[in-house]
């Protein structure tokens, strides 16, 4: 008898400890971001943050809700809100003080500046209004307000395990949609149906809005860069490119392919196998250590050999994750260097006016030893 109630409790003891050291391994990454963010405020010599962006928001407090905002300070964290969002906010941002607003929000961020002694608050100069700076100011008087910039920008730039799941299916929702197309689109379609196909498609299979307005450049408007779907009619023998994503629980894909609906003509195929011979450059290259200077050049090098360096006119790559674009970016004046978890876009292309376009993007996760590629639909040239 007492052996057996002394394996009950034994049984439960395991089972509160294995419950705990759960809640902390899923939740306890909050808090392990807010001492990163505590550290970086050190170097800058403020004791108080203000948060306001809502990609910001999401990463440090895992709140989704619209209306609130965060004041992390070197010992404590408060997440304001209204009574819409308390309930959601204390169970999602568990590591936080709730605190309910019930007039203008930034009163409360006043009262919590003088409750902590704050001296110096930072704020997101990319994200706080002239207006909401007066509004502040106005306010809190017992704080000096500091603009900061990138300072939780590059905190997110590294995405942890689960991050880099989440994006990886986004990106397996952003294939399937593009497999999805391959199988339907024909002449006579308009590029806002092919777009609206594609968007729902991938709403079916999980996403919850796509990443940004789907691109779809037929014919000569592939020459268009950023060729927003349009009411032109699809033609036999238009080039076609799409780029295209979703968001998968916060997260984003951002694809780009580019086919044939009939014999486009061989100097659009040629053109095309210079982009994807650029594009594989830059997978084979990718790894930490490498700026984003000389990733971009490796692509850039390559077109511009054929002729054609004038006809790609961006950059080669930027981060993506919370947001659409992020750091850390391929480009020409991207010095900064990769480290692992960083995942970037890589999608060279040339374009020609009066004749077509060609852009083919993955999105690739630096690793330790090199990169993967997290987009994994077929990159041969179609001719469907």
């Amino acid at each position: 008898m007492k052996i057996n109630l002394f394996l009950c409790l034994l049984t439960y003891l395991f089972k509160v400890c294995y419950n705990k050291i759960d809640y902390f391994m899923k939740e306890g990454r909050t808090m392990s971001r807010v001492e990163k963010l505590r550290s970086a405020m050190k170097n800058e010599g403020i004791d108080g943050f203000l948060i306001t962006s809502p990609y910001n928001l999401r990463y440090l407090t895992n709140f989704t809700g619209t209306s609130g905002l965060a004041v992390i300070t070197l010992t404590n964290a408060y997440f304001v809100t209204d009574f819409r969002y308390t309930e959601q906010a204390a169970k999602q941002a568990q590591e936080y003080k709730i605190v309910k607003n019930t007039g203008p929000i930034f009163d409360e961020v006043a009262q919590l500046c003088q409750k902590d002694g704050i001296k110096s608050l930072g704020f997101e100069e990319a994200f706080v209004s002239f207006a909401q700076y007066g509004q502040l100011e106005d306010l809190i008087e017992t704080s000096e307000l500091v603009p900061i910039s990138g300072m939780i920008e590059e905190l997110r730039e590294m995405k942890e395990d689960h991050e880099v799941e989440t994006v990886r299916k986004a990106c397996e929702i952003a294939d399937k949609g593009i497999e999805h197309i391959w199988n339907t689109i024909k002449p006579g379609m308009t590029e806002i149906e092919v777009a609206n196909q594609l968007d729902f498609y991938m709403r079916s299979l999980g996403a919850t809005c796509v990443s940004f307005d789907t691109i779809v450049a037929s014919g000569l408007r592939s020459a268009m860069p950023h060729g927003v779907a349009s009411e032109k009619v699809i033609e036999k023998g238009d080039l076609i490119t799409i780029d295209f994503g979703c968001y998968y629980d916060g997260y984003v894909s951002d694809e780009t392919r580019t086919f044939a609906v009939g014999d486009p003509g061989q100097k659009l195929k040629d053109i095309y196998q210079i982009v994807l011979e650029a594009n594989l450059k830059v997978i084979d290259a990718a790894k930490p250590g490498m700026s984003g200077i000389e990733l971009d050049a490796i692509a850039r090098d390559h077109i511009a050999s054929f002729g054609y360096g004038e006809a790609f006119g961006h950059s080669t790559g930027h981060g993506i994750g919370l947001e659409i674009h992020e750091g850390p970016n391929v480009s020409f004046r991207a010095d900064k260097r990769f480290v692992p978890g960083n995942i970037i876009t890589d999608e060279p292309g040339i374009y020609l006016p009066g004749i077509g376009g060609v852009r083919i993007e993955d999105d690739l996760l630096i690793t330790s030893t090199g990169n993967e590629v997290l987009t994994k639909s077929s990159k041969e040239f179609m001719i469907l």
